[in-house]
């Protein structure tokens, strides 16, 4: 492969909203009565991000590396499982130039934490702000997400590098 000839992978999460537990999305705890349930945190939109980075560099998916028969991810930050695919991907001659991310959920409201979880998902990426899109939208009541049931995310990103 020609090591300027960019790649993308996209990645999609869903979680349940439940009581009793946090709403973490991109990294931020989202005050809400109810959060979003799994092994991890749960966090949909880093969870999203992780399988669109794998998926780029054809280096598999979130289920793979962070199966959640294994204790070790058992509540642990999605924020460190992202730290460690770019490490992974930083070790297989990957730099990520962009990616971009749409929320869906109506409710909690995502849309006044965007700034937060752009940075959050940079800073453990270790790339610019400006690198990192995150968009939210609703489902204007229809589905599991209008009944407020859950949240999804879906991310789409762009690599360069490859093949060391």
């Amino acid at each position: 492969m020609h090591p300027t000839v960019p790649r993308c992978g996209v990645g999609f999460d869903v979680h349940p909203l439940v009581p009793g537990r946090p709403c973490i999305v991109g990294g931020v705890d989202i005050p809400s009565d109810r959060g979003l349930q799994g092994h991890s945190d749960a966090d949909v939109l880093t969870h999203a991000v992780i399988d669109a980075l794998l998926g780029a560099a054809s280096m598999g998916d979130i289920g793979q590396h962070f199966p959640d028969s294994d204790v070790r991810w058992k509540g642990i930050s999605s924020l460190l499982m992202l730290e460690a695919v770019r490490e992974q991907l930083a070790e297989a001659g990957w730099e990520v130039v962009h990616v971009d991310c749409i929320i869906m959920a109506q409710a909690p409201r995502m849309a006044p934490h965007r700034e937060a979880m752009q940075h959050n998902l940079a800073a453990a990426l270790r790339v610019a702000a400006t690198q990192i899109n995150i968009k939210a939208t609703t489902t204007e009541g229809l589905g599991f997400i209008g009944r407020v049931e859950g949240v999804a995310a879906q991310a789409v990103a762009t690599l360069v590098g490859g093949a060391r």
